[in-house]
């Protein structure tokens, strides 16, 4: 147990931003409160997991934020626990946006590479990176030249390749988001999250399906929505699923995943604190309790500054960064329960022990998924496209005409 003296000399501060809101709690809250309070907030708190010698040592040398929790099921008569272990990296870029690709690249790789394989000395089975880890968020410039550039192969594009290498070091399913471009189709660029088994081997890829115009979030000026529906990979570890970024603003694409079967559905992203924040310990978590898989967001962290002014559709002056992006990645339970968030402002790696079991408890206690009335919705929907559509209001007759 802390002492108060312990607690008050905590720093709640990196740089400018609030570390986390459980470093703010955990200063200011006795022990019995501070459980009440996350009991509160988090549902039933997942017990902590001890880290390893390894990650400990670089999260001290490096200044990163590494936690690490345990989702528990209930014991089965007819079923064996389904243990897995998924890993989330949060991080910022590593080199100037000035400087040359490859060396920005180059720069960040190397710090994902040492945070990999911290996760690997934790026994991490699935591993999912941010939203475009492979570059700066550029996409709030509107410029096409440089940016571009960092659109690679979803087959045997470097980073690609750095990813296979470092699943078969861990014997590690890994979840990759990058900036796909499609060579046999024009030239076409995508928002893509390619699945490297743990073998090595590519499973498959899923592209971004919603895509925002909205303040400085310019990514339609960059790649299409995806076309490939809402694809769920079977991994040695489990059924897996991703969710890009800004698909979680909408309630029907995290439903697909489930419908399709995915047990774990990863949602890495950028967002930033001005804009989302309030919505982010809400949306996945929500996800998970409506479709009794786990879900596990994962937001980059820093400030990203550009070489030229831009504008965005918020009314603001030019300005040359994007704002805070918060990090705070967490993973949910289909019970209602999550972990605390990594830290809003230093790299991190979040690890959790998940029972999948638990996906299919909840599923017989609430029965979401038996009583969701599909074909309801079905028609409903199927009209609703119509162009005569008509919208079911039932007016006041004493309103008049």
């Amino acid at each position: 147990m802390q002492s108060p003296e312990q607690k008050s000399n905590k720093s709640l501060y990196v740089g400018q931003e609030v570390d986390s809101l459980d470093a703010v709690l955990e200063a200011h809250l006795p022990e019995a409160e501070l459980a009440e309070v996350r009991r509160l907030l988090y549902g039933k708190v997942p017990a902590s997991l001890p880290i390893s010698d390894a990650a400990r040592k670089l999260a001290d040398e490096r200044q990163y934020d590494i936690k690490a929790f345990k989702f528990d099921a209930a014991p089965e008569q007819l079923r064996k626990p389904r243990v897995v272990k998924i890993g989330l990296i949060q991080n910022s870029i590593a080199a100037p946006t000035t400087a040359p690709l490859f060396e920005q690249y180059k720069a960040i790789e190397a710090k994902i590479a040492e945070l990999i394989d911290a996760a690997g000395s934790m026994g991490v089975n699935i591993l999912c990176l941010q939203e475009a880890w492979t570059m700066p968020f550029a996409f709030c410039t509107r410029e096409k030249a440089t940016w571009c550039e960092f659109a690679e192969s979803a087959k045997d594009g470097h980073s690609v390749k750095f990813v296979q290498e470092m699943a078969r070091k861990h014997n590690m399913v890994i979840v990759s988001s990058i900036l796909e471009r499609d060579s046999a189709h024009g030239e076409t660029i995508w928002n893509t999250a390619v699945v490297v088994g743990n073998h090595g081997n590519i499973i498959g890829k899923h592209r971004k399906n919603h895509i925002p115009r909205v303040g400085d979030f310019n990514e339609s000026t960059y790649y299409m929505e995806g076309n490939d529906g809402h694809p769920v990979f079977e991994t040695e570890f489990g059924k897996i699923a991703v969710n890009i970024c800004y698909g979680r603003h909408h309630p029907l694409n995290w439903q697909m995943f489930g419908i399709n079967g995915a047990e774990i559905v990863f949602n890495p992203s950028a967002t930033v604190g001005a804009l989302s924040e309030p919505m982010w310990p809400i949306e996945a978590r929500n996800a998970a309790i409506a479709n009794s898989y786990f879900t596990a967001g994962i937001n980059r962290v820093g400030t990203e500054t550009f070489p030229n002014e831009f504008t965005s559709g918020d009314g603001k002056p030019a300005h040359k960064d994007f704002g805070h992006f918060y990090g705070s990645s967490y993973v949910a339970a289909p019970d209602a329960s999550r972990t605390p968030g990594l830290s809003r402002a230093r790299d991190g790696l979040l690890v959790a022990e998940l029972d999948l079991n638990l996906c299919r408890q909840v599923r017989d206690k609430w029965s979401f998924q038996m009583t969701g009335r599909l074909d309801l919705y079905a028609r409903s929907f199927t009209e609703a496209v119509k162009e005569d559509f008509k919208q079911q209001i039932i007016r006041d007759p004493s309103l008049g005409n």
